[in-house]
Parts: C-alpha cells; structure tokens; sequence
C-alpha cells in the first residue's frame, strides 16, 4: 500500500453513502499530487475531494468536479472541515469545465466493465471496455483546458494498456503499486 506522506495524513475524510472511498490508488495519487500539483488544479471526478484537498494544502486553487452531486457535496464538506475552500462544479467529465489549469488531477473509473460491478457506486468504478472510457475523453480534451505549461496527473492500472498512453502523450510513470491482479501507475504528462 502507498506510504502516505505527514500532508495526507492531517486530513480528515468522511465518505458519504454512492461515494467512492479513498483506497490505495487515491493515496499513490495523492503522493503525486503534493509533489507535482501546482497553480490552478482541476480535480476531475472529485469523490471525496481528498486529492484537490492535497493541492489545496499544498497552496492551490481548486476547482472539484464531479458528475455526482453526491460526491460534489461530501467533497465540498470535507474541504469545510479541512478549512479548504474552492470552486464545486457538477460536470460530465469537461461538459462544463470553461478556464484552463495548470494542473489536473484524475482518478478515473478504470475497470472493465466486462468485470462483475454490483455496488451502489458502478459510476466510480465502470470504465467501459478495457476500462478506458474515461481516460480516453481526458487524453483527446485536456490540452483544450491546461495552460501552456501544465501538469496532467492521471492514475490507470495494467488492464488499462497504460503503456500506449506513455509512447503516445511522452508520459512518465512517477509512482507505481502492484496489486494482486493489476499493477496502478501515476502517469505525469507535461512539464
């Protein structure tokens, strides 16, 4: 499991009912997003908002999206209880972003939809075919939506044949995780 650093560990997150829970992907994010995250961050796909609660720690702006409005209100209370404040916008994906940032953050849903998923939070976990649904949007949109100097940090997994994205976006691996079915990468593109 990812070492959490002394930042992720002075915060307190309640995780409300529908909401994906921080597990090791998002703590093998969150590393990455204190060291890396920078400026203006778009935390896309928000839950809890545990990973733009980092990069506000850190000195950022935030801005949390999520397209469930229940994921946007538990991250809006966990950011009250963190003393964070930031911008909260419902988005489906970047259907509603308008600015541009220096750097996004996104733990997407990265299973396999073919893989059995019966819990209350599918839209957390289902990722389409070979779990790319939504890596996919972020990898044909971001550049609309960063600064000329940017920072993506993007979490995908082996089911995902993250070594594509690697060749194609001159991505670097900056942290990793071997689980007991899948390895999860930290993908850094750009500066």
């Amino acid at each position: 499991m990812a070492e959490q650093s002394g930042l992720i560990n002075s915060i307190h997150i309640d995780v409300y009912n529908g909401v994906y829970a921080p597990r090791e992907d998002s703590y093998l994010l969150a590393n990455a997003v204190e060291k890396y995250a920078n400026g203006n961050v778009l935390d896309l796909g928000t839950g809890t908002g545990i990973l733009g609660i980092v990069a506000a720690k850190k000195g950022c702006n935030v801005t949390f999206a999520d397209i469930n409005s229940v994921a946007l209100e538990c991250a809006k209370h966990n950011a009250k209880i963190n003393n964070i404040s930031g911008i909260f916008i419902i988005t489906d994906m970047f259907s509603n972003i308008k600015n541009k940032y220096d750097t996004i953050i996104f733990n997407p849903p990265y299973l396999d939809n073919s893989v059995d998923i019966t819990s209350d939070i599918d839209i957390a976990l289902d990722g389409g075919v070979s779990g790319r649904k939504y890596i996919n949007i972020l990898l044909s949109n971001f550049k609309n939506y960063v600064n000329k100097k940017y920072n993506i940090l993007l979490l995908e997994s082996s089911i995902n044949k993250y070594e594509m994205d690697i060749k194609k976006y001159n991505a670097k691996i900056i942290a990793s995780e071997k689980a007991f079915f899948e390895e999860i990468v930290i993908l850094h593109i750009g500066d």
